[in-house]
């Protein structure tokens, strides 16, 4: 007699769909944001919050859930911060190799508009890669810390596209475009584009970086030799980062908290507090993930994460390298 797997799946599935929390206004609703002391007893607290991953706007698709996405997430820790008044410093612990145009400057702006209403001050902890909007995000910091071993900078833009016509025109394919204008089919991954075509798209990279750049020395005051090195969108190490003035300090995560505690006038056992929906064992200052871990089959394939990034069009302050990390 069969055993019935079909039976088993069935329930598995079932089972974890009531496990679901309800739909918030940030896609997929859970549990209501908790206060988690990760460090300290004393008055006054810095709120820990970690970006991790490519920095994106669009919810995460799991095979089972819909996941908000890090931008969403990222926002609604701000606005649950705004209203405690015991937060002094945010401190922004940064891993990522940036992500979208868009995105990056959403959570740069929001990150500006948090500082702006509540006064706080704010330290950025760079860790394995703090790259382009990585970097984009960081700035409204009043002190940005990296390890010795991060690697930061790639301060510009890249328009990435597919491309399958020479793929077609072996297969013996083609795409057949009614269009109104010229260039209304400009960037199509089905025909090479033109030298006019070219030219528009590197007007439009070379605007998005000029934002980036009118950012960097808005908030770091480079000099023109300098700028000169940081506009050819390179990374460097961060003993190079910070003599090139991108970066304030070469240390680690609690040289970071103790600079934070610095800044605003704390005590030396002034809290460091997280936002989690659910209680983690053992938390210490690297575990503070905005993201839920876990419960997806998606969470079996990671490497799927690049291949999709790579496949969507789009302007992005992106260092391509790390994408996937």
């Amino acid at each position: 007699m069969k055993r019935p797997y079909w039976l088993l799946v069935v329930i598995v599935v079932v089972l974890y769909g009531c496990s679901l929390p309800k739909m918030t206004l940030f896609g997929e609703g859970q549990e209501p944001l908790q206060e988690f002391v990760v460090q300290g007893k004393g008055p006054g607290k810095i709120l820990l919050l970690s970006i991790d991953g490519t920095i994106s706007d669009r919810p995460q698709e799991r095979i089972l859930r819909t996941q908000p996405s890090m931008v969403q997430q990222a926002v609604s820790y701000l606005k649950h911060a705004e209203q405690d008044p015991e937060i002094k410093v945010l401190l922004l612990k940064v891993n990522s190799p940036g992500g979208s145009v868009t995105a990056s400057d959403i959570l740069y702006h929001e990150i500006s508009a948090y500082k702006q209403r509540t006064g706080v001050k704010m330290v950025v902890a760079m860790m394995n890669v703090a790259a382009s909007g990585g970097y984009y995000i960081s700035l409204p910091a009043d002190h940005i810390l990296a390890h010795p071993t991060t690697v930061t900078g790639s301060i510009g833009v890249i328009f990435m596209r597919p491309g399958v016509s020479g793929l077609m025109e072996k297969a013996g394919l083609a795409m057949n475009v009614n269009k109104s204008g010229p260039q209304k089919d400009m960037g199509s991954p089905f025909r090479p584009p033109t030298e006019e075509e070219l030219a528009i798209f590197q007007g439009l990279t070379d605007g998005l970086a000029g934002r980036f750049y009118d950012l960097v020395m808005q908030h770091r005051k480079l000099q023109p030799d300098q700028r000169q090195q940081v506009v050819s969108a390179r990374v460097y190490l961060g003993p190079q980062a910070q003599a090139l003035g991108l970066v304030d300090q070469i240390g680690y995560l609690d040289d970071a908290v103790a600079k934070a505690k610095e800044i605003a006038g704390l005590d030396a056992d002034a809290r460091v507090i997280t936002y989690r929906r659910q209680k983690v064992e053992d938390a210490t200052l690297y575990n503070p993930a905005i993201q839920a871990g876990g419960g997806d089959l998606q969470s079996l394939v990671p490497m799927l994460a690049p291949l999709s990034a790579a496949a969507e069009a789009g302007f992005y302050y992106m260092w391509p390298a790390a994408m996937g990390q």
